[in-house]
């Protein structure tokens, strides 16, 4: 069964430069209708080194080791889009490597997330501007390029992403938003940062108690 193109666009969305200031952290502990993607799904670069994702998804689901899907996405993956390669976990085949990565990269893509395996990890692992996240690494390549799904609704480890959805990753891990997060979402995540900011000051000027407003302990 041939590719199927679900959508050659994805609907329109506004500025969501805002959330580029949010932590994964921040959004999925206030943003109501936010989702949590398996934290098994990792940042390739090590702690303190991941570059930041954050775009709007160009969903694909794949039938692995076929990887006919991946590449009919790449002409409708842009500037500041994620791809979101839905591949069931499978861990014996990559279904994208360092050549795919950096055509993305060069498009302007902010970066792709696998739940299955990625390859070539030393070539994606220095750049700086795009963000690699996968379940797998793997040597091996797909062995096939003709079946699969582009900008359908997928389950992408356990989480459902529509294409267009707002794609949040850190060291920390990935965030899914809904465009109904998008407006009503960011006042509780600025509201959080900014008691963060509070609990921080009263850490270094008190006690835990006081930055916490905790009752006083029973003492015996």
């Amino acid at each position: 069964m041939p590719v199927t193109l679900h959508s050659a666009t994805l609907p329109p969305a506004p500025d969501l430069s805002d959330w580029a200031t949010i932590p994964t952290a921040i959004a999925i502990d206030t943003v109501p209708g936010a989702r949590q993607i398996d934290p098994d799904i990792r940042p390739l670069r090590p702690a303190g080194q991941q570059p930041r994702l954050m775009g709007r998804a160009v969903t694909v689901e794949c039938l692995a080791p076929d990887f006919g899907a991946v590449l009919h996405a790449l002409d409708l993956t842009g500037p500041g889009h994620v791809l979101v390669i839905a591949a069931r976990g499978h861990r014996d085949h990559a279904m994208i490597g360092d050549i795919l990565s950096s055509h993305l990269r060069a498009k302007g893509a902010s970066g792709v997330i696998v739940d299955g395996a990625i390859r070539d990890t030393g070539t994606i692992g220095q750049w700086d501007d795009f963000a690699a996240f996968a379940r797998h690494i793997t040597p091996r390549g797909p062995t096939g390029a003709t079946e699969g799904g582009v900008n359908g609704p997928v389950t992408f480890a356990g989480t459902l992403i529509h294409p267009g959805d707002l794609i949040l990753g850190d060291d920390d891990g990935l965030v899914c938003l809904p465009p109904e997060t998008w407006v009503a979402g960011l006042a509780p995540a600025r509201a959080k940062l900014a008691l963060e900011d509070t609990w921080t000051r009263a850490l270094r000027d008190g006690t835990a108690a006081q930055a916490f407003g905790l009752p006083a302990p029973f003492r015996r």
